[in-house]
């Protein structure tokens, strides 16, 4: 059965996400990939305000391509979220709960994300041009340099997520095939 969730996601909802729960968001997710985790890293690192504020919120590792017209965004599916894991410890520890991407993570992603009682979702790959339509705005936030890899902030309506690794160390990777 799918969950429908609106974010922000307060810290009560994400704690009751199991491993395997199919969810259907609709609200603000932020994107991002590797080159601007490593410049979120960095800021941090200069005691610099983030682009935005972490708590509750989501980044969903995507480079979207140009949106062709009358379209709000191009193709954006997921990327390989292992490129994420050399940062992702640094953002958790400074607010950010929630991710979204493809793949299994490396085992000090997973236990950072139990200490942190962080969520990690996936979504389908191949599909970016399905999911494209539940993108409804996007508007560019931060390091515009980086192009279709800055920080958007998009809105999204019944965006479809599967949670692959709970707050509890529940791992769908391992109770079911991914």
């Amino acid at each position: 059965m799918m969950i429908k969730i609106k974010t922000p996601i307060d810290e009560k909802t994400r704690l009751q996400l199991r491993a395997g729960d199919e969810i259907l968001l609709t609200g603000i997710i932020y994107t991002g990939r590797d080159a601007a985790h490593q410049l979120l890293v960095q800021t941090i690192q200069e005691n610099k305000p983030t682009p935005f504020a972490f708590e509750n919120q989501i980044i969903y590792y995507v480079g979207p391509t140009p949106p062709k017209p009358g379209m709000v965004i191009g193709s954006c599916g997921p990327t390989s979220s292992y490129r994420m894991d050399p940062f992702s410890t640094v953002l958790m520890e400074h607010g950010l709960k929630m991710m979204i991407g493809k793949g299994n993570r490396s085992d000090d992603f997973k236990q950072n994300l139990k200490l942190n009682k962080a969520i990690y979702f996936i979504t389908t790959g191949g599909i970016g041009a399905k999911l494209s339509k539940t993108v409804k705005s996007s508007k560019l936030l931060a390091y515009p340099l980086l192009q279709s890899e800055a920080i958007y902030e998009l809105l999204v309506e019944d965006f479809p997520v599967i949670v692959a690794y709970d707050s509890f160390g529940g791992d769908i990777f391992i109770q079911k095939d991914v």
